[in-house]
């Protein structure tokens, strides 16, 4: 199966009203072109979730800066002051899930799992209308997974069939939201034959990668 297409034709995949997660870490493992497409092409109403986003003017921030966005799910917004204002404003939903939390619900997601319990959050606002459980004398918070229509992510290399391998912090999100989405679209620096990556070097088997922009 040929899984090669344009940046072009991976934007015209993410329509209005989708919910799209994006890899990567203050745009380290950002799709850098894919987001770029979907600022000229004005999809809008896009339900994000990343872990943070980014710069006004960097990656995933592009978005938020273009209002394209109607919610986020994310770690931490305070590196991108127009994601803050737009929130205050009441333009933007946004949810703030604990780092090392949302993780575990795109793995969940990811795993077909029906939540993951922590006691991350307890006691503050985050486990404001959640499920709390109890085992074995201990209470924990239920939290959900979080799946996505398609998700965006970026590999420093990528063969011919999907396999992906990261370098260092570009990792950060990429393989989970690899599992967690309807629809998985790449965007590798580096395209290398297929056989040519030592197994145990894959992070994203490429049966988990619907396309590769080239």
């Amino acid at each position: 199966m040929n899984k090669f297409i344009t940046v072009q034709q991976a934007a015209e995949k993410i329509h209005d009203g989708m919910t799209v997660m994006v890899g990567g870490f203050l745009g380290v493992g950002n799709p850098i072109a894919l987001l770029d497409a979907l600022v000229e092409k004005g999809v809008k109403d896009l339900t994000i979730i990343c872990n943070d986003t980014a710069y006004p003017e960097v990656g995933v921030g592009k978005l938020i800066t273009n209002h394209q966005v109607k919610n986020l799910i994310a770690t931490h917004i305070g590196t991108n002051k127009n994601t803050v204002d737009q929130m205050n404003a009441g333009e933007l939903h946004v949810e703030l899930s604990p780092q090392g939390t949302l993780a575990e619900r795109i793995r969940a997601a990811g795993a077909g799992l029906g939540g993951v319990l922590t006691q991350t959050g307890l006691g503050t606002v985050v486990e404001e209308g959640k499920q709390k459980v109890v085992v074995d004398g201990v209470e924990y918070l239920l939290e959900k997974p979080v799946h996505a229509d398609v998700a965006i992510i970026g590999a420093n290399i990528c063969d011919e069939e999907g396999n992906l391998v990261y370098k260092g912090t570009s990792q950060n999100f990429c393989p989970l939201m690899a599992t967690a989405a309807d629809t998985v679209i790449v965007e590798p620096q580096e395209i290398v034959a297929t056989g040519s990556i030592a197994p145990e070097n894959v992070k994203t088997p490429g049966i988990f990668v619907d396309y590769i922009i080239r």
